[in-house]
């Protein structure tokens, strides 16, 4: 699987720098007892809180409130105040940003969920997507390459062994996907972003090779990626 296999999830130190030349991606565990939520319910705007009530199942409302409550809390770290101050405003397709209240900290970050598991990329001055998928079953993943990918990658995934095919299809997806949600356009625009890559080899954008996109293993049987604008950027990776 090549380099994305060697980042470590560590301990965020208590005073967090984020350098110009640095990414920060965040590991966040969704599912948290009972006196946490509560604790990180408080923190939500009115707005998200109505938000979390149009959730039918209580497993989702939990999870945007837990995942939402952290994405403060991690935000307030950078800036300096207390995780209910963070305030968002949101672009056309709802991709929340910091609000211009905060201009003056050139933070931009990125939020994903999936499952039980979340990955938030935090970056100064860059457009930053993420993306993290759980690999669950798939039934025809040759004809949803054939659909959503272009043809070199259909090639890829139809050349690959059944067991191999699920995991590079994943990786795909993954990737167009950081990427769609960095530049703030949606889901249909899948198969016009290409990206190379191979079970032995990396993942890398060939559609604008002014970004830079960096797969992610958070856990087992979960994929992500992280596409960023610029090159050379130093990864810390932390656990919340």
């Amino acid at each position: 699987m090549g380099s994305e296999t060697n980042h470590l999830w560590l301990t965020a130190p208590t005073n967090l720098t984020l350098l110009p030349d640095e990414m920060h991606i965040w590991r966040i565990e969704l599912a948290r007892p009972a006196p946490e939520l509560q604790a990180l319910q408080t923190t939500l705007s009115s707005d998200e809180i109505a938000r979390a009530q149009r959730f039918y199942f209580e497993q989702h409302r939990q999870r945007f409130i837990t995942g939402r409550g952290i994405l403060r809390t991690i935000l307030g770290r950078y800036l300096g105040v207390e995780p209910q101050a963070v305030q968002f405003t949101y672009e056309p397709r709802g991709k929340p940003v910091l609000a211009d209240t905060y201009s003056y900290s050139s933070l931009s970050f990125n939020l994903s969920h999936s499952q039980d598991l979340a990955l938030c990329a935090v970056s100064s001055n860059r457009q930053v997507g993420i993306d993290i998928e759980h690999m669950r079953s798939v039934s025809d993943v040759e004809a949803l390459a054939e659909r959503f990918f272009a043809p070199r990658e259909y090639a890829v995934v139809r050349s690959l062994p059944p067991e191999q095919q699920k995991q590079v299809f994943f990786r795909y997806w993954t990737c167009k996907e950081a990427y769609l949600k960095a530049i703030g356009v949606g889901l249909v625009q899948l198969e016009k972003v290409e990206i190379s890559l191979t079970p032995e080899q990396p993942a890398k954008l060939m559609t604008d090779e002014k970004w830079s996109l960096i797969e992610l293993l958070p856990a087992s049987n979960y994929v992500g990626a992280v596409a960023v604008a610029g090159q050379n950027l130093h990864l810390k990776c932390w656990q919340y």
